[in-house]
């Protein structure tokens, strides 16, 4: 509806903010909703119930029906509802119009241009017309932007939590390099990781671009070549130092991974 000119929204003579008597119940009408109905919930507790899905609501929360829509509620006796509706149409079909429902947060303007427009088509002052409308497309506005703000929220979000796991699994795999003598396991580092072991491993392979467990083996090999070119250690307790227990079973995956058996290094 941001697209749309304020003299392109019709003003309904249903309206009005109303305290709902503890008896009140909204039954389901013989036809769905011919027009937009602006409804809103100053205070109170109730269930609504839009197209079969159900709502608990209560101050701050705001529904758009249109068209065609199905809604019945009730509320809480001991709470009755306070609120709200506005029922308008258009002469254009909009390319934006505001979700079904949103939980309002700033209630203190919004909750002022729905005590403005109220005010204004009961006392019927000058300009009335012309200024509801502008109330009208403000309140749509509001609400636009409520979803705008929280989708940039989201994307935010996103790329925190993208931040946060690259940083993670970098961190996984600096353990690994520095650690590679430990018998590491994908349970045990995606444990480290608090993420799930399928998970884990699929997000480290994007990032790092090794398997896991091709990983852990180059971090080994690389540590073993390392020591036996520099620290005078045998092939044997190289192997023995990065957790092999089988000597030939290290010897070929040096090799694997070298081009050469661990001999000629050493």
């Amino acid at each position: 509806m941001l697209d749309l000119n304020p003299d392109q929204f019709i003003l309904k003579p249903a309206f009005a903010t109303i305290h709902c008597e503890p008896t009140w119940k909204w039954k389901k009408r013989d036809k769905p909703f011919p027009n937009y109905d602006l409804f809103y919930v100053w205070s109170g507790e109730g269930i609504l119930v839009l197209n079969g899905k159900s709502y608990d609501i209560q101050k701050g929360h705001c529904f758009l029906f249109k068209h065609g829509d199905v809604t019945t509620a009730t509320h809480n006796p001991q709470d009755p509802l306070v609120l709200t509706y506005i029922h308008f149409d258009l002469t254009e079909t909009p390319q934006l119009v505001p979700t079904a429902h949103r939980m309002v947060e700033n209630t203190f303007s919004f909750e002022s241009l729905l005590t403005q427009y109220v005010r204004l088509l009961l006392v019927k002052t000058f300009g009335m017309e012309i200024e509801a409308k502008l109330i009208l497309k403000q309140l749509m506005i509001h609400l636009l932007r409520a979803e705008e703000e929280e989708e940039e929220e989201k994307v935010e979000q996103l790329a925190y939590t993208s931040n946060i796991l690259l940083e993670t699994v970098r961190e996984i795999a600096n353990y690994i390099q520095q650690h590679p003598g430990e018998q590491h396991s994908i349970g045990s580092l995606a444990a480290r990781a608090n993420l799930s072991p399928r998970y884990f491993s699929l997000k480290f392979k994007q990032i790092i671009g090794h398997t896991v467990r091709s990983y852990i083996i180059r971090s080994r090999i690389e540590r073993a070549e390392h020591l036996l070119r520099y620290s005078g250690m045998t092939v044997t307790e190289a192997a023995y130092v990065l957790g092999y227990s089988d000597l030939h079973f290290f010897s070929r995956q040096f090799k694997k991974y070298t081009g050469k058996n661990p001999s000629e290094i050493r």
